[in-house]
């Protein structure tokens, strides 16, 4: 039996109830639904007042698993929980770390869904490096994105029956990341606001990403026989 998903990406505070509430027939439609970042309003350097309101509608929503964007990091600690307060959801990254080697959030996810074991690597665009002056005043650090894909990837491939890439690092990296570490069955990427209307394939991996603003839903299929499969759908309206 096929494993169906939704996924979104860079949603910029866009998720309205009224929005949420029409994109739940989709999800209704599928066993498991992943955001790949930037869902919050609020800016890089911006700490919000209040609790962003996405995290209830994806709470509503049933997201199983997002990735940090760049609009849910900061260089200060307080500022970073503020932003990612209210997610009752996993929302993982793999290349944010903290200075003493430790990782503030979880780098990987393994569901089951389908009797199909589903492994999920996560990772982000970097903010900070080693390199930068700004390293300096930063709580965080972040890893190139591509060897920390690859790290954690080689470790859940043989655990499971399908990998997946949780990416915000733009589709030009997506790509070379299917290219590199050929062992993705699929790449759920955002940060370029690239609207594929269909998965591009890179070897075997299919390399998927809806745009911004909830203009669209990506709808995904994958079975062991059938490898992966979908398109995007005109994001729901509300009436």
């Amino acid at each position: 039996m096929p494993v169906r998903i939704l996924h979104t990406n860079d949603l910029h505070g866009t998720l309205t109830p009224e929005r949420a509430a029409s994109l739940s027939a989709l999800r209704q439609s599928a066993d498991l639904y992943f955001d790949s970042g930037d869902a919050i309003r609020t800016g890089n350097l911006g700490i919000p007042m209040k609790r962003e309101p996405v995290w209830a509608e994806l709470d509503r929503l049933r997201c199983n698993a997002s990735v940090l964007g760049n609009r849910e990091t900061h260089v200060l600690e307080s500022a970073f929980h503020a932003k990612i307060a209210g997610a009752a959801h996993p929302v993982l990254c793999g290349n944010l770390r903290r200075k003493d080697g430790t990782y503030p959030l979880p780098r990987t996810l393994v569901l089951e869904s389908n009797d199909i074991r589903i492994g999920i690597v996560a990772v982000m665009v970097p903010m900070v490096t080693e390199r930068m002056r700004s390293q300096a005043v930063s709580a965080y650090l972040w890893d190139p994105p591509i060897p920390t894909a690859r790290e954690l990837g080689e470790q859940l491939r043989p655990q499971v029956d399908l990998l997946i890439a949780l990416t915000h690092i733009g589709h030009r990296q997506d790509l070379e990341l299917a290219e590199q570490v050929p062992i993705f069955d699929a790449i759920l990427g955002g940060h370029s606001h690239t609207v594929l209307p269909e998965p591009v394939f890179v070897r075997h991996t299919a390399v998927c990403q809806g745009g911004s603003h909830s203009r669209y839903a990506g709808m995904y299929e994958w079975s062991p026989s059938n490898g992966f499969s979908g398109r995007l759908i005109p994001f729901p309206r509300p009436e």
